[in-house]
């Protein structure tokens, strides 16, 4: 069997996510997997390094897939890019060695959020941003952001239906910049649960809106109740950016 990693980039606007949710769903995972079924002449499935929500985009998925015929990188990849949709782009192939498994050998993901913080649209970020009209203050969110580093459980910060395992996540860093009339918002960590970026930006607009105060924060964590985080960001805004192994 050859193992083959792939690098995705995609635009999920129109997509209910990454995981595939049954045959011929409109997913990542699965358009892909319709391509690497005719390619292989078998049923192929591919393994991602995480599932990204409906909506939310990314500059680099790792995914890897095992088949038995044989094919070079170079035509795994260009018959990818011939039949996968112009929203979905395999940007490298590469073979890896047999026990490759893109979910359990990552080690960190980094994920990118995008808010255009004017009191126009923006006519041509419109469905890659969150638009808050409000001017944000970027210190107080700044402080704020201190208080999500480090190891914590983060039941409050997740939509996850299952409360089986664990919601203990560490979170490396957490950075926030102005960047051309946006604020972006870079948050690297060992793993995410379901919608916790997205909860965690939603707490961060919401401190430099002034409607919640930094030192609430810890409280919220230790209450482990999802009521207590208050607003979620939207999914356009949001970006897996980097998966580190």
């Amino acid at each position: 069997m050859n193992n083959y990693k792939l690098t995705i980039q995609y635009d999920g606007g129109r997509y209910k996510g990454w995981q595939r949710l049954g045959d011929g769903d409109n997913t990542i995972q699965g358009k892909i997997e319709n391509v690497l079924t005719e390619l292989a002449g078998e049923k192929i499935e591919i393994i991602g390094s995480g599932r990204t929500d409906a909506g939310v985009h990314a500059f680099a998925q790792i995914a890897n897939f095992k088949m038995r015929k044989h094919a070079t990188e170079d035509e795994v990849m260009q018959y990818l890019n011939r039949y996968l949709p112009n929203d979905i782009s395999v940007v490298d192939v590469t073979f890896v060695h047999d026990r490759f498994h893109a979910r359990y050998n990552a080690k960190d993901k980094t994920y990118l959020y995008k808010i255009w913080n004017e009191p126009y649209t923006h006519p041509f970020m419109r469905k890659y941003s969150m638009h808050v009209e409000e001017k944000l203050d970027i210190e107080k969110m700044r402080k704020a952001s201190q208080h999500f580093l480090g190891k914590h459980d983060f039941t409050s910060y997740s939509n996850a239906k299952s409360k089986k395992k664990s919601m203990v996540r560490e979170i490396y860093s957490l950075e926030i910049k102005k960047n051309a009339g946006f604020i972006e918002i870079k948050v690297r960590g060992n793993g995410f649960l379901y919608n916790m970026v997205r909860k965690i930006v939603g707490t961060l607009i919401e401190v430099g809106l002034g409607e919640k105060d930094a030192t609430a924060i810890p409280s919220i964590l230790e209450s482990k109740e999802r009521i207590q985080t208050g607003r979620m960001a939207d999914a356009e805004g949001l970006y897996l950016e980097k998966v580190g192994f």
